[in-house]
């Protein structure tokens, strides 16, 4: 059994690594760490877990093969500095802070998009788990970047909800702000485009076109819907590009329907749907932002690492309605 430990354990992305790796056949969950609640039991704070696990939070791990990072952005460097791990120990950082600046003293970190990079991140020491925002965008255009069809700018409109934000309570993530409410945010300056255009330049091998992501707080809990067009040079069969590119990925779907969040939410699965109208394409892309986008990927990318099958623990039940 793989033992795994979970950092910055109270959060959104940190429960649903628990209710992931709980049932995971492969996994034992060692420690989950928490610098404010120590000594509680992990239900006490992730209530829908009463009666799954008697784990309680502690303020270090012990002996884990596995530690994951579900720490605020910029924290991970210091927890690295002031943790002592096992050498064996790999390392699986869900906030950015190893994204864009991959080394860490003598480790260095693969960047884990885990359909694009799958070769690179199997057997890999260290990962760093793309953003939300990021999965579902790089789904959407990367399958274009690699076969030389991505050569004018690319418009991106996308919404997600309330939990994208995190657990720490905001202004914008009030209930009464939230409700029947929709509002832009970061216009253009999104943090994920960083990520999304070195995922682009690695993948084209070339400067790639500018994207203008325009992103939307949504009146929901959870997922991510990706609106995704530009200009279109390619063949009839545009959706025929997707599938070859993603013939081995069990979690990304191309669907001949429209798709709706509803489809993805509480999976760890990417839906895509691709038309070509009046010289553009159009990509829609849907994904749970804390599975696919945080957890579910982390969970891939530690079964790549530790050889397992990448689908291992990850087939979900979806919320149909």
């Amino acid at each position: 059994m793989i033992k795994a430990s979970i950092a910055g354990g109270t959060g959104y992305t940190a429960g649903e690594l628990i209710r992931i790796l709980l049932n995971h056949p492969e996994v034992e969950i060692e420690s989950v760490l928490s610098t404010t609640s120590v000594g509680t039991d992990v239900a006490e704070i992730h209530r829908d877990l009463i009666g799954d696990t008697s784990l309680k939070f502690s303020d270090k791990p012990s002996d884990p093969d596995v530690i994951f990072l579900c720490l605020g952005h910029g924290l991970s460097r210091e927890f690295l500095s002031t943790t002592e791990l096992p050498e064996r120990c790999r390392i699986i950082d869900l906030g950015n802070d190893f994204r864009l600046d991959p080394d860490f003293g003598e480790k260095r970190f693969v960047y884990g998009l885990t359909d694009t990079f799958r070769d690179e991140i199997t057997g890999a020491e260290c990962v760093a788990n793309p953003g939300c925002f990021a999965t579902a965008i790089q789904s959407a255009i990367t399958p274009l970047a690699k076969n030389g069809l991505l050569n004018d700018t690319v418009e991106v409109t996308a919404i997600t909800g309330a939990t994208g934000a995190g657990k720490k309570l905001s202004q914008t993530g009030h209930f009464s702000y939230r409700d029947n409410n929709l509002s832009i945010y970061k216009l253009f300056t999104h943090q994920h485009l960083g990520e999304i255009k070195r995922t682009l330049e690695r993948v084209m091998g070339a400067t790639p076109p500018r994207i203008n992501f325009v992103p939307f707080r949504g009146d929901f809990t959870r997922g991510i819907f990706a609106s995704v067009y530009t200009k279109w040079h390619g063949g009839a069969d545009a959706a025929g590009i997707y599938r070859e590119y993603y013939e081995k990925s069990p979690f990304v779907h191309v669907s001949d329907k429209e798709v709706s969040l509803k489809e993805v939410v509480n999976t760890n699965k990417v839906l895509l749907h691709v038309e070509v109208i009046d010289g553009y394409i159009h990509i829609s892309s849907v994904i749970d932002n804390l599975i696919k986008g945080a957890s579910g990927q982390a969970v891939e990318n530690m079964n790549l690492m530790f050889g397992l099958e990448q689908s291992t623990g990850l087939k979900l039940k979806p919320s149909a309605f």
